[in-house]
């Protein structure tokens, strides 16, 4: 029986951690299979990234269908970014080992909760998550490997965007602004944000939820306001990957996304907007429930970046990053260490490893 392995993508931002995995598995000899759910905005998109990248894909209607493909699937493992489209009591009917690869390294609480799962095994990224890990679910299996997203970087392949293709000035520092679709800091910035980085490129960066939901229409309609500045370029759904974006930027601004994790990995200072637009349900008496989204996690925000708790201090905060920019450079290092993992470029390699040598 040939060696298999598949890929359950629920969300195409799931691509740029899986596909580094599935490269050096390929590598190996293993047969990889991206199982996509249709997202009717996106499945283009998603079609033509694991194609180029010389993949197979096949569709499932929808979530619900999980289970029936994968108890007759001839895989030996199916990798997860998420919690699967089936039950855990569910699982001893499907014939494959599970993984999960979380798609994520944000301070939400979901990133520890998806362990209740009863996966196989789960790859962590960092001393530190492994511990917490292992201490909630003593009886799971976690292996530190490090984050594979981050792989590329590390191993110095270049960005295939330059600013120049983006209309941006070369000369210019570079700011890249990546929020998180909830709770988010975009409703705090006015149509006119962008004058007042007027000296930087300023590169926008949403989370899909934000390009594609109908929740979110008020995000767009922001964007499109940005859109119109010189000195602006904002990315669309088909620029799903966030490190072509992270290399180029100076400086990056974040709110509660994992982002801010990655993106000091490279070294690079990051300016925390701790400043969130919230729904009714989250606020007041129900307050507790954005407390519970949030993991405590986002406490090492104050020790990564340089916080900032309203949009008009956004100028000055960039301006300091960009004059000391090894401002926080020490804690940056320790706190990757712990909560990102190793940076060697293998992180993927040690997954395929895994992998290969337990099928």
């Amino acid at each position: 029986m040939s060696e298999k392995v598949l890929f359950d993508t629920q969300h195409l931002y799931y691509l740029p951690q899986y596909l580094p995995v599935a490269a050096l598995l390929k590598a190996r000899g293993v047969t990889c299979e991206f199982v996509l759910y249709r997202e009717e905005a996106l499945d283009s998109v998603k079609e033509k990234a694991v194609s180029d990248a010389g993949f197979e894909y096949v569709y499932l209607e929808d979530k619900g269908s999980g289970f029936d493909f994968y108890r007759h699937s001839s895989a030996q493992w199916i990798v997860f970014g998420n919690v699967p489209p089936f039950s855990a009591q569910q699982k001893s009917s499907i014939p494959a080992r599970l993984a999960l690869m979380q798609h994520g390294i944000g301070p939400k609480a979901c990133y520890y909760d998806v362990s209740e799962f009863p996966f196989d095994v789960r790859f962590v990224e960092g001393q530190e998550r492994l511990k917490r890990l292992s201490q909630r679910f003593p009886d799971k299996q976690f292996i530190d490997t490090g984050f594979a997203k981050l792989d590329p970087v590390f191993n110095n392949q270049q960005s295939n965007i330059n600013l120049t293709d983006l209309g941006l000035d070369p000369g210019k520092p570079t700011v890249l602004y990546a929020p998180t679709f909830f709770p988010s800091s975009i409703e705090h910035f006015g149509a006119d944000w962008p004058a007042s980085l007027a000296d930087y490129n300023l590169i926008v960066k949403p989370h899909f939820f934000c390009l594609t939901k109908s929740k979110y229409t008020a995000h767009r309609e922001r964007f499109d306001k940005w859109a119109q500045f010189d000195n602006v370029w904002v990315a669309g759904v088909a620029d799903y990957n966030l490190l072509p974006f992270m290399q180029l930027a100076d400086v990056m601004l974040s709110d509660a996304s994992s982002a801010i994790f990655e993106f000091a990995a490279l070294n690079k200072p990051v300016v925390w907007c701790d400043f969130y637009q919230t729904r009714w349900s989250y606020k007041g008496l129900l307050k507790f429930r954005l407390k519970q989204r949030l993991d405590p996690d986002i406490a090492l925000f104050h020790k990564l970046t340089k916080r900032t708790s309203a949009a008009k201090y956004i100028a000055p905060a960039v301006a300091d990053c960009l004059n000391n920019p090894e401002s926080k450079q020490e804690a940056r290092q320790e706190l990757v260490k712990n909560m990102v993992g190793k940076t060697d470029g293998q992180c993927g390699a040690r997954i395929a490893a895994y992998l290969t040598e337990h099928i």
